[in-house]
């Protein structure tokens, strides 16, 4: 299977009443099925559409997130499938280092329900309450200017969305503003995934005195995501959704959405942005 995370295609653009046939670069999306082994036994996951590149990050980024794994000493290998002698680039196996494959169930998404209010946000913020996630500590404290720097950053950085105009986005930076990593798919959470997977791979997590950028929305998973990492300050260029601003507020996770050119909104954690003057309230 291809491994190009672009592709091109014949189109026809309209303009001024005019058709005219040329070629379009589309960004590339494949299923990846994550498999488990452990011991002799060997079970999928997840299926997830995603785009081709930093698989590896992808794995390990959602193992970890969904507490699947705490570290890297949790798996020993990840590796393509091999089918009839050819790579398979569509199926990644992750070798656990326990002895039999957990119970899958446990994990699956929707599996939040109770007798009690069914699947509801509650529920959600205490099943992740359960998992013992090490508190955020306090700080940092940035500058707004600082906040307001940052997607003109990420856009730089973004050669993929560049040529295809159909990516998200997720950017680490550090207090100095430097870019540390940023990785795209044309799915939000593989994208925020991949970025957590290279912290996990590079012994840089938890991300405690980073900053996180994403390109579209704020979503409960993002958050959700985020927290699992240790991210202490949260920046989306679009709007967060209310049971993202719920995951903030209750795990102490500064929230930033609407970033846009000299303005944002904070929706939680307002202590981490310094202010010259006292804030003022209509």
């Amino acid at each position: 299977m291809t491994r190009f995370n672009k592709k091109k295609q014949s189109i026809w653009k309209v303009k001024d009443n005019q058709i005219t046939r040329k070629k379009d670069a589309l960004a590339a999306e494949e299923p990846l099925e994550i498999l488990l082994r452990a011991g002799e036994e060997q079970k999928t996951l997840a299926i997830t559409m995603r785009t081709p590149g930093n698989d590896y990050d992808l794995a390990a980024g959602f193992l970890y997130s969904e507490g699947i794994i705490h570290s890297k000493a949790d798996f020993t290998s990840m590796t393509y499938c091999v089918d009839d002698k050819q790579q398979e680039y569509n199926s990644l196996r992750v070798q656990l280092t326990v002895d039999s494959v957990p119970h899958l169930h446990q994990f699956e998404r929707l599996f939040l329900a109770n007798s009690a209010c069914g699947v509801c946000g509650t529920t959600m913020l205490d099943d992740l309450s359960e998992r013992n996630i090490p508190a955020i500590p306090a700080g940092p404290i940035v500058e707004p200017s600082f906040i307001t720097s940052l997607p003109d950053k990420l856009r730089q950085s973004q050669a993929l969305f560049e040529s295809t105009g159909g990516l998200h986005a997720a950017a680490l930076f550090d207090l100095d503003g430097n870019l540390l990593a940023v990785r795209e798919d044309v799915g939000r959470h593989n994208a925020l995934d991949k970025l957590i997977g290279w912290g996990l791979l590079n012994d840089q997590l938890p991300f405690h005195n980073k900053i996180l950028l994403v390109s579209g929305r704020a979503s409960y998973e993002l958050l959700q995501k985020s927290y699992v990492a240790g991210v202490p300050v949260f920046c989306a260029v679009s709007a967060p959704s209310s049971l993202a601003v719920d995951v903030a507020e209750r795990f102490d996770i500064t929230l930033i959405g609407f970033l846009r050119g000299n303005r944002f909104n904070v929706y939680a954690g307002i202590e981490r942005i310094k202010s010259a003057e006292p804030a003022l309230s209509n």
